[in-house]
């Protein structure tokens, strides 16, 4: 997993904008697969927002190491360059 460790400048502020997009990308993913409903325990004032705030959380924790922020730096930093 590669951060911002040896990055300067705007190649710093890309990689970080390219893990916001990635954990853009997982918010969606868990907001898909984790259904936090219980049938048996009735729906607490703000339990959505909590919910929200934990996934939200999860997916800025789990960017960067996924592979999307690295491809989308890499392609951008080609098309910079004129490579594509």
């Amino acid at each position: 997993m590669l951060k911002n460790n040896n990055l300067k400048g705007d190649d710093k502020a890309l990689r970080e904008q390219t893990d916001a997009f990635e954990a853009l990308m997982l918010k969606f993913v868990l907001d898909t697969s984790l259904k936090l409903e219980d049938p048996l325990y009735p729906k607490q004032a703000g339990s959505e927002i909590y919910q929200s705030m934990y996934k939200d959380t999860l997916s800025k924790q789990l960017s960067g190491g996924f592979g999307y922020s690295e491809l989308l730096f890499n392609f951008l930093k080609d098309v910079q360059s004129g490579k594509r």
